[in-house]
């Protein structure tokens, strides 16, 4: 599969903005689009030989381009894989944009992410990849599957004690969105809810991305 595995600190600094696919490192001061490094040391500027250049470049085409490529290294989401979301949203009612956010939202990595099992939406893939979480009592190793209203996901019994997930659950401060409720010692949570729009904290502009897939 074609899936990117190169350096992550270089989308963030392609986007110019924290993306957080490193888990720990994107909260300290290694992280390259940090605020708090110094000028001197700072790397807030696209990666490559011309990436100084591209910071002065700017039109409505490459606003919109930058909003998906960002959604799609957000969620680690192929191309294709992200336009058939797309596909899907827009075909549910309501708001497309973000009907495109909820449905990204439900995947089981960004589920087992958001309830700090994995300190990075990677390290949550992962997690599931290899059989860890478990959705209502039953294994799930697709990351991609879409959870329900109503379904619980939860940590696998003998894989509640693996020190990447305890850690993570004891230093990682991250709270939980409110479509989620958290039980048995934050190693299940249940969906209670579709996640609306301001329960979803990313750096997002999806009208844009509406209008770049409107074209």
């Amino acid at each position: 599969m074609a899936r990117y595995t190169g350096p992550v600190c270089r989308l963030c600094r392609r986007e110019r903005t924290k993306l957080f696919l490193k888990g720990e490192r994107c909260y300290s001061l290694k992280c390259p689009v940090s605020e708090a490094v110094t000028d001197r040391h700072s790397r807030a500027y696209p990666p490559g030989e011309h990436g100084r250049d591209r910071m002065r470049q700017g039109s409505e085409y490459l606003a919109q381009l930058r909003e998906k490529q960002k959604a799609r290294r957000i969620y680690g989401v192929l191309e294709r894989q992200f336009r058939n979301v797309y596909a899907e949203a827009n075909r549910q009612p309501g708001i497309t944009g973000e009907n495109l956010l909820r449905l990204l939202e439900m995947r089981l990595d960004n589920v087992a992410f958001r309830a700090t099992w994995g300190a990075s939406r990677a390290q949550a893939r992962q997690l599931v990849r290899h059989g860890h979480v478990q959705v209502n009592g039953k294994r799930v190793t697709i990351p991609s599957f879409r959870v329900r209203v109503g379904d619980v996901v939860s940590m696998k019994p003998s894989s509640r004690e693996m020190y990447v997930v305890r850690r993570n659950l004891d230093t990682i401060d991250r709270q939980l969105p409110l479509w989620l409720e958290a039980g048995e010692g934050r190693m299940q949570v249940r969906v209670a809810s579709l996640p609306q729009r301001e329960h979803i904290d990313e750096p997002l502009r999806e009208s844009l991305i509406v209008e770049l897939y409107s074209k």
